[in-house]
């Protein structure tokens, strides 16, 4: 049953003590004293002078004015407290303040110590102690961490007067605690501002082609050299580790015209890259060829050096031969020269002793009547109907007869 219960017996069960006027206020002197005898019981105080929550003096003589009382029954402290579990509680206190002031830190991190806000020094991994607060403080900083930041959606103007949106992304990491601490305010945020400003810098140096396409590590690389430069100048203890160029292309307001300029660019090197190909394929061949016509010409020319020299010296015996016998080698030259002609003619003059006649022989109507004979039939003669039969000893033709001449001549003239 609640203790504000109809019908309940409301003085026993409300938790304030039992009131004197009933459903009215609590009152606050029984609250008070109740809390105190908690409290003695406790920490195991004594019976106090009187029974006031407060600590009030007691009242000697009926004095009204209240001179001359004292504190608690004997003087001693408020509450009963002793002055042994005071101590034990101060040095309880004490051990816990200066046990705080023990720290570790990991390998990648390091510590700034300040005394009072002033930058005190700095610390490395291990085990350490510092004096705890409000005197010291300590600030931990992990120094290996990467950490990143990026620029989305920069337009900046080209060299070339042109307009690209860039994304870049930089990593950077912590080289200098006490620097980042307290040399800059906000070095997270300097540090884009300064990556911003640098960005445009070295795109404004540069026309749009090269950030486009094959120029992205160059600016990477120069953007990174001076973002270094001017946050080392500002004192940041940043260390940027890399600077990532990555998206570039133009306004997507000339986006269409842009994308027909690298089709245009592509088309173009496609040909080139085709043209090339022909080239590798066709100078081969070509130098290949214009190898074997060097090669053919110095064959005739090595051929025709040596059938020049060789003529020259059978000219040069022949003339020493002519020196020896002038006539013997002029008639020999002759018929040899006669010879060499008229082995070559389908003519033959004969020349009879003794007569004035001189019998013509048709050699190509006979060779030609030769090569009919093969077409006719067996039986027929090949022979010209015609005439008289040709005989089967022939007279000596003028050739024999030269020949015959010349070797007596130089059996004379041996």
């Amino acid at each position: 049953m609640a203790w504000n219960e109809p019908g309940g017996n409301n003085n026993n069960n409300d938790p304030w003590g039992n009131r004197n006027n009933s459903g009215g206020p609590p009152d606050l002197d029984e609250v008070f004293k109740n809390i105190k005898k908690k409290l003695d019981g406790l920490f195991g105080g004594g019976k106090s002078g009187g029974n006031n929550p407060f600590g009030e003096r007691n009242q000697s003589n009926g004095g009204g004015n209240g001179s001359g009382g004292t504190w608690g029954s004997g003087g001693g402290i408020p509450g009963g407290l002793s002055p042994k579990l005071i101590g034990i509680v101060a040095a309880v206190i004490l051990a816990l303040w200066v046990f705080s002031g023990f720290y570790i830190l990991q390998p990648a991190e390091q510590g700034v110590i300040t005394q009072f806000g002033r930058y005190k020094k700095t610390v490395g991994s291990g085990l350490h102690w510092r004096i705890p607060w409000p005197v010291q403080n300590l600030e931990v900083l992990d120094v290996e961490q990467i950490r990143s930041v990026r620029l989305r959606d920069q337009p900046i103007l080209t060299q070339d007067e042109n307009i690209v949106d860039v994304d870049m992304a930089v990593q950077y990491k912590i080289k200098s605690a006490e620097d980042y601490l307290f040399k800059v305010r906000s070095p997270d945020s300097t540090l884009e501002e300064v990556v911003e400003s640098a960005v445009r810098e070295v795109i404004g140096q540069t026309n749009m082609e090269p950030v486009l396409t094959t120029g992205r590590d160059a600016v990477g690389v120069s953007t990174r050299s001076s973002v270094q430069d001017i946050l080392d100048t500002y004192g940041t203890g940043i260390q940027v580790t890399a600077v990532n160029l990555e998206r570039a292309q133009p306004p997507e307001q000339v986006q269409a015209a842009y994308s027909d300029a690298i089709k245009a660019r592509e088309d173009k090197e496609r040909f080139i890259n085709e043209a090339q190909a022909y080239k590798n394929s066709v100078l081969p061949q070509a130098r290949g060829e214009a190898q074997q016509i060097i090669e053919e010409s110095l064959a005739y020319k090595s051929q025709v050096e040596n059938a020049a020299e060789g003529e020259s010296r059978r000219f040069t015996s022949l003339y020493e031969e002519y020196k020896k016998a002038p006539e013997i080698t002029r008639d020999r030259l002759y018929l040899e020269a006669m010879e060499s002609v008229l082995s070559n003619s389908s003519k033959v003059l004969m020349d009879a002793e003794g007569g004035n006649n001189l019998m013509y022989l048709p050699l190509d109507k006979l060779m030609e009547g030769s090569g009919s004979t093969n077409r006719t039939q067996p039986g027929t003669s090949s022979l010209p109907a015609t005439g008289p039969a040709p005989s089967t000893s022939f007279p000596r033709s003028s050739t024999d007869t030269a020949r015959d001449t010349l070797r007596s001549r130089s059996r004379r003239a041996q």
